[in-house]
């Protein structure tokens, strides 16, 4: 078993860059050699340690969604974090691969893309002005773009895109995003019979990482989102507690509601 790091390594901030009004990348040193879509624990001094997904081996992209993210939002070039990682597993991806991303959960894919791993990108946000790394994504592969008020690309969800085009045509389909996109992007897969080609890069509530505290297990197989995901394919989420529910700080059940984003917590890396 490789050894997981327990102790944060310093890093420094060299760069912020305001991609949207809620969204940030920072830019540290030194880097954190990674494959596309493994984690790390990052430390905010005085406040708290929590998941985040890389967007390259030398940031990560975050969303202002409560109090360590609001701490980081303050931080400035010179300032310090802790990095613990890189942890978990990462897209296992040959031939020709389809991405597909919404909000956020872009960061991990766009480390896919700057690999010159994906052939076709399907972008989603709720609007133009959060579509989030569109031009270095349209630089180095095919994307298509989908806004939930029509203020750029198709006029809906990014799941909508998908019926535009031939799934069986991808080798390996990786998606990253809010878990009710997710959901429905397993759906389309499974009625496709293409389950088994889906890896999907989960978020969930988690307090070590290193797979011992058991907080991010899911039913019924206690698969842990640390060590045995965060990457999943279609059909090991298939008969899941997968777009049915998390769980908080305290293990309870928090059902997502049917038709709208869940509620986002730092310690689920969302």
């Amino acid at each position: 078993m490789t050894d997981l790091p327990t102790m944060p390594v310093p890093v420094t901030i060299k760069a912020i860059v305001e991609e949207t009004p809620s969204i940030r990348t920072f830019y540290f040193d030194p880097a954190i050699p990674s494959s596309p879509g493994q984690f790390v624990m990052v430390w905010v001094p005085g406040v708290d340690e929590i998941p985040m997904a890389l967007s390259s081996e030398y940031s990560i992209t975050v969303q202002r969604v409560g109090d360590a993210t609001a701490a980081m939002f303050k931080l400035a070039v010179g300032d310090k974090l802790g990095i613990r990682g890189p942890l978990g597993n990462g897209f296992a991806v040959s031939g020709r691969t389809l991405a597909i991303g919404g909000g956020v959960g872009v960061a991990p894919l766009l480390h896919l893309v700057t690999a010159g791993e994906v052939s076709t990108f399907l972008l989603g946000a709720r609007t133009k002005d959060e579509l989030l790394f569109a031009p270095v994504i349209a630089s180095a592969c095919s994307l298509r773009i989908a806004t939930d008020d029509g203020t750029a690309g198709r006029h809906g969800f990014v799941t909508d895109l998908m019926d535009e085009i031939d799934l069986a045509d991808y080798d390996h389909i990786c998606v990253c995003g809010p878990e009710i996109m997710m959901v429905k992007v397993l759906e389309r897969l499974n009625k496709a019979v293409l389950a088994e080609r889906g890896q999907f890069s989960l978020h969930r509530y988690m307090k070590c990482g290193l797979g011992i505290c058991g907080s991010c297990s899911m039913d019924p197989r206690g698969l842990r989102v640390c060590r045995d995901g965060p990457v999943f394919t279609g059909i090991d989420l298939l008969e899941t507690e997968f777009g049915k529910y998390t769980r908080d700080a305290t293990g309870s059940r928090v059902h997502f509601p049917p038709l709208h984003p869940e509620k986002k917590d730092e310690k689920s890396g969302e």
